[in-house]
């Protein structure tokens, strides 16, 4: 049997030792753990060992660490994350900013989200509130704009120009009917006229849809009809929200009339859109002559609102819907660029 010495360095307190390949082994009287030592290596004993709760794990303190890991991770992760810069409104707009947008994500790597909830005023409301960084618009800013939030610093940067157009469906243009006295659509818009043969048209009901008040697209009709938009009369047509679905109505419906914007007109088959005939009697077209010269009475800026001027994310965006890759943006969607102004600026920009 193996001779029992104990552990070098080792006092007292010593019930049994052994050894084992250069090891030794003690058991103290005041702990019931064993300990390993090397032998050769003085001990000291460092008191009485730490008992550990009944049941508790070896793994519990892991445990708690990686579960608060856990807990924290998600909003680590937020914090990372760049911001999105968020764009809101007009849907005349969206669809260049929609454009531009994904060339950006893919180039530069930006953040950019676009949406079009309650068209050009939810979007200079959304600049107002702080809830987005730039809004969409296709009306100029007015003075009630700036009221509703007073604390607001808007600044209106234009990046082109489009027109609001009266358009009707394809049987009343084959019908005669392509051009209208101002009277002649306030008539119609107050329901006076019904009929299309009363403006030399075919003989069938008029079906008005009206854009949603709040639309850039009706206020500018509203402020050009009546002077001002408080001025337009309550009207019980069915209405239309965005520029697609109001193309789709107009479409679909024999004896259809709206407001859209003009280039979402252009070259389609069903929907058409007529003229305006001026007080000296010339019928003034939404084409892009009459619209760049002003000629033609609903000619209206496009623009982007931010809260004071443009910076940062914001900043990049619009610098380069301005730019000459972003303004054949504007004209691939049908809409006339800085360059086709005769004056480069319009009504409502800053």
């Amino acid at each position: 049997m193996r001779a029992v010495r104990p552990c070098a360095g080792t006092t007292g307190g010593l019930r049994r030792a052994g050894t084992a390949r250069g090891v030794c082994f003690r058991v103290d009287h005041d702990s019931s753990e064993r300990r390993a030592f090397s032998l050769g290596q003085p001990t000291q004993r460092a008191g009485p060992a730490r008992r550990r709760p009944p049941g508790r794990s070896l793994w519990a303190g892991g445990t708690r660490a990686v579960l608060a890991l856990l807990l924290v991770w998600p909003m680590l992760s937020v914090a990372a994350a760049p911001r999105a810069l968020k764009i809101n409104g007009s849907t005349t707009v969206n669809a260049v900013a929609a454009e531009a947008a994904e060339i950006l994500r893919r180039e530069k790597k930006m953040s950019i989200t676009v949406d079009t909830q309650g068209g050009s005023s939810g979007g200079i409301s959304g600049v107002g509130d702080r809830s987005i960084d730039i809004g969409m618009s296709s009306k100029p800013l007015t003075a009630e704009d700036r009221a509703k939030f007073p604390k607001a610093s808007f600044a209106g940067t234009q990046i082109g120009m489009d027109a609001v157009a009266l358009v009707v469906s394809a049987d009343v243009w084959n019908g005669g009917v392509r051009a209208l006295t101002k009277a002649q659509i306030r008539d119609i818009y107050e329901s006076k006229i019904v009929n299309w043969k009363q403006v030399g048209g075919p003989d069938r009901r008029i079906v008005f849809f009206n854009k949603e008040p709040g639309r850039g697209t009706w206020e500018v009709f509203a402020a050009w009809l009546y002077g001002d938009t408080k001025r337009a009369p309550a009207v019980r047509h069915p209405e239309v929200g965005g520029n697609e679905e109001t193309r789709q109505k107009v479409a679909a419906t024999r004896g259809a009339i709206t407001q859209l914007s003009s280039s979402w007109a252009e070259n389609h088959p069903k929907v058409k859109a007529i003229a305006i005939r001026l007080d000296d009697g010339v019928a003034a077209a939404p084409d892009r002559a009459t619209i760049a010269s002003g000629r033609y009475p609903l000619s209206r800026p496009l623009l982007f609102i931010t809260s004071g001027p443009p910076a940062g994310d914001a900043k990049t965006f619009i610098d380069f819907v301005r730019s000459p890759r972003g303004q054949e943006l504007m004209r691939k969607h049908g809409y006339l660029g800085m360059s086709d102004l005769s004056t480069g600026t319009a009504k409502g920009a800053r």
